[in-house]
């Protein structure tokens, strides 16, 4: 049968009736997603995708703007590392929990170019002496462990109150 004949012509005639049908459909189904993919690019150029350099304090750590930009962003509710010595069973276990999660398993160097990193850094923040070697970031650790017994122990210590 040759591509001109009458025979063939019927069936060129519906597959060109389909394919345009199909590109219709996609037209018109790739139009609102189009819009919507620039309104999403919009509204992120809006809000910032990185921490702004004023809330990573180069002590380590980060300052109250960057506590603020994060509890935003993220809706958590950061609060400031605790300095002194974890002398309430509230500063033990935000202490411990800090240096066991950080430091146990390090995800990264401590020292990197000769410059402390911020891990590092982080640790001296939270009033902890700046671990230079992955043997100082296990000790650590295992202070925060320590403080997490500690902290164990004054809850089981306290008086459950009894329903009468």
């Amino acid at each position: 049968m040759a591509p001109n004949s009458p025979a063939s012509q019927p069936a060129a005639k519906k597959s060109a009736k389909k394919a345009a049908k199909k590109s219709a459909s996609r037209s018109t189904e790739t139009k609102p997603a189009k819009a919507a993919v620039k309104a999403a690019k919009k509204s992120a150029a809006k809000t910032p995708k990185s921490m702004p350099s004023a809330g990573k304090d180069p002590n380590g750590g980060l300052t109250a703007a960057g506590r603020a930009w994060f509890n935003k962003t993220e809706g958590s509710n950061l609060k400031p590392g605790v300095r002194g010595p974890a002398d309430t069973p509230e500063k033990m276990k935000r202490k411990g929990s800090f240096l066991t999660r950080h430091f146990t398993h390090p995800r990264g160097p401590m020292v990197k170019d000769g410059q402390p990193t911020r891990l590092a850094l982080s640790a001296q923040a939270w009033g902890e002496p700046l671990p230079k070697t992955e043997a100082s970031a296990k000790r650590l650790a295992v202070k925060g462990r320590k403080l997490l017994e500690q902290y164990h122990a004054t809850q089981e210590k306290k008086p459950t109150r009894s329903k009468s």
